[in-house]
């Protein structure tokens, strides 16, 4: 079995290196360039199976790279960026990366993040007639065929869209989805106060799930970028 491969992308030598020894050691192979152009070259002539991005590049903006790597390929993208604030973050996510860091941040966390995404990987080179229709993250469980939710032995009784929000954040569970792309998927668009929908819809749902507002067991909140559902 070929070890999977890791691109990153970052203008600090510091950072690439240590990132480098810190991928390899998990038993991952490892190539590492410092612009835009030369990781658009390397992803395309290498297919990483996922991309480590930094936003601040000397010869183009990250959401750039992104935005081209997305026409030609869908290699997961996690972005590691001093940029915190939450509209930079939306901007990257809405463009079409995976998952989002903030540096300073934990090396631990990264590899857990691309442990997650590798899992992914794995279950999707399934064929989809064999995948089940029961969706299940610790004592949570959701039967998409009938349609049916349970938390441990109890069922839980969820409106259309409480069920759909779920559904959604199931399909990608581990992944951040945005405010913009859940009310998009659930609303259409349509409504005048989608985000204050979603904000309603999604704390009726946590209530439902038993979620302690400071300690969430399922679904995580990305403060003002928006939500993900744990993976594991």
């Amino acid at each position: 079995m070929m070890e999977p491969l890791i691109l990153v992308v970052d203008d600090e030598k510091s950072i690439r290196s240590f990132l480098k020894v810190s991928i390899e050691t998990q038993g991952y192979k490892c190539i590492d360039t410092d612009n835009g152009a030369s990781a658009l070259m390397l992803a395309v002539s290498h297919n990483p199976d996922i991309l480590v991005l930094d936003l601040g590049l000397p010869d183009m903006d990250g959401v750039d790279v992104i935005k081209k790597l997305r026409e030609i390929s869908q290699i997961p993208i996690i972005i590691i960026s001093a940029r915190g604030h939450e509209r930079e973050k939306i901007k990257a996510l809405d463009a079409g990366a995976d998952d989002y860091l903030t540096k300073p941040f934990s090396v631990p966390e990264l590899l857990a993040r691309i442990r997650v995404i590798l899992r992914h990987k794995a279950f999707e080179k399934f064929p989809k007639e064999i995948e089940s229709a029961v969706f299940q993250v610790k004592d949570l469980v959701i039967d998409m065929d009938k349609r049916r939710v349970w938390l441990g032995e109890e069922e839980i009784h969820l409106t259309p869209n409480e069920y759909k929000v779920l559904v959604l954040l199931a399909e990608s569970h581990g992944k951040v989805l945005t405010h913009k792309y859940i009310t998009e998927h659930i609303w259409g668009g349509t409504i005048s106060d989608d985000t204050r929908s979603l904000r309603v819809c999604m704390g009726n749902l946590r209530r439902k799930l038993g979620e302690d507002p400071s300690q969430p067991e399922y679904i995580i909140t990305e403060i003002g970028v928006g939500y993900r559902l744990i993976d594991e």
